[in-house]
């Protein structure tokens, strides 16, 4: 009978999908960007700061 605390032996894991498993592992600050990226980024927080801060302000008024 196996014992309940031994870990499963699954290789087949969704993390391995679409990575080079040989190569070292990355993060999202070493990944590269273009310029229209960081455009979408200032207009996603653009468009958050106006719900967080204006949107309230105005309800105020």
């Amino acid at each position: 009978m196996a014992e309940d605390t031994e870990p499963a032996h699954d290789h087949d894991s969704a993390a391995d999908v679409g990575h080079d498993v040989d190569e070292g592992r990355t993060t999202a600050p070493m990944s590269e960007f273009t310029t229209r990226d960081v455009g979408i980024g200032a207009v996603v927080l653009a468009v958050g700061l106006a719900i967080a801060f204006a949107i309230p302000l105005l309800v105020m008024l």
